[in-house]
């Protein structure tokens, strides 16, 4: 629609860009999880869902060719081949809409006018970043829970607490569901059991942050030992997850077991042990002010940093600073949860996350001619469309303010960096973030 459709009272306030200007301010104001996303554009005409392929390495070579076998047409080497991976993308459009009546408001009719555009501008860049935490942390709790209903004798169903990790294995770089020919190792308790099925509860119990309790289905009997309540489940390619006092659930830990300076080195190690590259220098370490509060009364941090004349400055700048490869970024999105047998006590989630943890989707015709017309007053910010609808309503006094945004995220694996490539690489098939849990 035409700015010449609007009343005259707001003409000047579009043709000045006041309005594109309050948005942008609104949405650059908040930092979080979307900022750690290598965004990629999905292309028009390709459906709702993109599989990316990315190439795995060959292992070293550190054996010499022999003299005896450099002969014939192959010199006497056998043709090697290198590995796929893959990850999915699905694009969902998300959008919110402000009426504006300019009778009731026209008192402050430019104050309000602006006054929505902001809060659009922070409900859209907030709902982005819950949007990228979801897909961040969802594969990075995968394959680490607790048996939650205890075995009265052995049997090969274990009632667990949420199924994440579980659910699918990893065959030649590509997902594929648990069960038939497909398997996953686990450790349960102390032993070793091979699963070959999951199902998922009617009603959900699980007390993890987007958890799905369920049942898996081992090939062997687990002894009632292992099936204890409470008792570790880990599948072998769980993604890390850091604990002070090295506690194995969440469920595990106890009052006193506060962020230090030491886990989050924990985290830095296993993520340069997999040789994740870092984000412009360091890693980037999302917390919850809580948590930063903790870090600061560690007798580590405070040793590390006493007399140092930086130390000003990571106090001063409230934590957004770089230190011990860590780039340390407040956030109020992160996970919070009570401590699922403790009264009163919180577990936080701090996560430190390294270059291509998470993907971005942006679709590409968000803001093509026939979705926008020439004349339409839409605005592209950040990646989301800002939409100004002039009054369609009998009387004309209705203005809508609306905001949209077609795209997704995705956590991609590293399955194929292994030590046959990297000797120092773990298991763990996600492996560009490490998820800290502590009380607080």
């Amino acid at each position: 629609m035409g700015i010449q459709n609007f009343p005259a009272i707001l003409q000047p306030i579009i043709q000045q860009g006041f309005l594109e200007r309050e948005f942008q301010q609104a949405m650059s104001s908040r930092l979080g999880y979307r900022a750690c996303a290598d965004r990629q554009e999905f292309a028009v005409g390709i459906g709702e869902t993109l599989t990316k392929t990315r190439a795995g390495l060959k292992p070293s070579v550190t054996t010499p060719l022999p003299a005896a076998t450099n002969t014939n047409f192959d010199n006497g080497l056998t043709p090697q081949g290198w590995g796929v991976e893959q990850f999915t993308i699905t694009i969902n459009h998300y959008a919110a809409t402000t009426d504006l009546n300019m009778v009731t408001s026209r008192v402050g009719i430019a104050g309000q006018f602006l006054q929505n555009a902001a809060i659009n501008g922070e409900q859209a860049a907030r709902s982005l970043d819950e949007l990228a935490r979801n897909a961040l942390f969802a594969p990075y709790f995968g394959g680490n829970t607790r048996v939650r209903v205890a075995l009265g004798s052995a049997g090969p169903v274990v009632a667990v607490d949420d199924l994440r990790g579980f659910t699918t294995a990893f065959v030649n770089g590509v997902q594929g569901p648990v069960g038939g020919t497909t398997s996953l190792t686990v450790t349960i308790g102390s032993g070793v059991y091979t699963v070959v099925g999951t199902t998922a509860d009617g009603v959900n119990a699980s007390t993890t942050p987007g958890g799905i309790s369920g049942t898996l289905t081992c090939s062997s009997n687990v002894s009632v030992s292992d099936g204890a309540l409470g008792n570790a489940v880990q599948a072998a390619n769980a993604s890390v997850v850091a604990r002070p006092g090295g506690r194995g659930t969440t469920a595990a830990l106890q009052a006193g077991d506060e962020l230090t300076v030491s886990v989050l080195l924990d985290a830095v190690s296993k993520l340069r042990l997999n040789a994740v590259p870092d984000i412009a220098g360091s890693y980037n370490c999302y917390l919850d002010p809580v948590s930063a509060r903790q870090l600061f009364a560690d007798a580590d941090f405070r040793q590390l940093f006493q007399g140092a004349t930086s130390a000003n400055q990571v106090f001063a700048t409230g934590m957004v600073n770089n230190f011990l490869g860590l780039r340390f970024i407040p956030t109020t999105e992160a996970y919070v949860q009570p401590h699922p047998t403790l009264p009163g006590v919180v577990v936080r989630r701090p996560i430190v996350v390294g270059q291509g943890a998470l993907i971005e989707g942006d679709f590409a015709g968000m803001a093509a001619q026939d979705v926008a017309p020439a004349d339409s007053i839409i605005h592209m910010v950040d990646g989301i469309c800002m939409v100004t609808r002039e009054p369609l309503d009998r009387l004309q006094q209705i203005i809508a303010q609306s905001w949209y945004w077609i795209g997704g995220f995705c956590a991609p694996s590293d399955t194929l960096t292994n030590p046959s490539v990297v000797p120092t690489a773990t298991n763990a098939a996600y492996k560009r973030a490490v998820m800290v849990e502590h009380v607080g």
